[in-house]
């Protein structure tokens, strides 16, 4: 640590962005092309965390990332859970009656379907919100907004023609904070376990492993099976759990899980975030 840079995978004014605004504001922020870029700045000393989205409440959960974590070389030291409000952004002094076409991400675009249809505007794809948002201020053309955050309009030079405009409320992105060291909270503090685990090829196995956590009063709070090697037949786990690696009953619970596990990798140990109290 010492740099005060903090990575993440986009554009400036992706949404990854405003969350490291969000937990970091006084920090720089590093964009990065890709989930493995930004994994390689941490490890190189060019940034010190990165912020790496995992699940939205909309779209699900971000593909490839299980996948990347296990073999990232990094820890979670921390969560952040950010509220996505998209915003529809225009040339200034454009009017809302003048867009007729709309650049963003699919989700994004999927999520604003009622508001797009009810002003008689047309969806088209771009690969990202900030992307979208950058390539607006490029164009001339006054009938073409973008829909991204605020802070894209605001690095852009856009304007916010309407805000909060998602058919659902309360649509959030779940973040990992990621760093190259390990950081242990207070064993007496609300924590969060992350790790994910092979099982042995036996009957009832996950059945088995999993009941060391119900006996021991362990809450698993995400559980997620994916598909390793390219065969069809080697599952690995990831899961959440509430409660600290130290806690008694939790080293009980991954007592018993290592008796049907050929493969457990703890990803890390951080404090919850008090939105699980929502």
């Amino acid at each position: 640590m010492g740099k005060n840079i903090i990575a993440f995978q986009g554009k400036p004014g992706a949404y990854s962005d405003l969350s490291c605004h969000a937990v970091y504001p006084t920090w720089k922020t590093l964009p990065c092309d890709s989930f493995e870029e930004a994994f390689a700045a941490v490890r190189e000393g060019k940034a010190d965390l990165f912020m790496m989205p995992v699940e939205n409440s909309t779209a699900g959960r971000v593909a490839d990332i299980h996948h990347l974590l296990p073999h990232s070389g990094l820890h979670i030291i921390g969560e952040h859970y950010q509220p996505v409000e998209h915003h529809l952004l225009g040339h200034k002094g454009t009017k809302l009656s003048d867009i007729t076409i709309a650049h963003s991400h699919v989700q994004a675009l999927m999520q604003c379907r009622n508001f797009l249809n009810k002003h008689n505007i047309a969806p088209i794809t771009k690969s990202d919100t900030a992307g979208a948002a950058a390539e607006l201020a490029s164009l001339p053309d006054k009938t073409i907004a973008a829909i991204a955050s605020k802070l894209a309009g605001e690095i852009y030079g856009l304007e916010s023609l309407a805000g909060n405009i998602a058919d659902q409320q309360g649509n959030t992105t779940r973040f990992l904070i990621m760093a190259r060291e390990a950081e242990m909270p207070a064993t007496n503090a609300p924590s969060i376990t992350s790790f994910v685990f092979r099982l042995r090829s036996v009957p009832a196995a996950l059945y088995k492993a999993l009941g060391g956590f119900a006996s021991n009063g362990v809450n698993i709070t995400k559980l997620e099976s994916y598909m390793v090697d390219n065969k069809f037949t080697a599952a690995q786990f990831y899961a959440d759990i509430e409660g600290h690696r130290e806690d008694e009953n939790v080293k009980r619970a991954f007592e018993e899980l290592g008796f049907f596990a050929q493969e457990i990798k703890v990803l890390g140990v951080y404090p919850a975030h008090a939105f699980r109290k929502n």
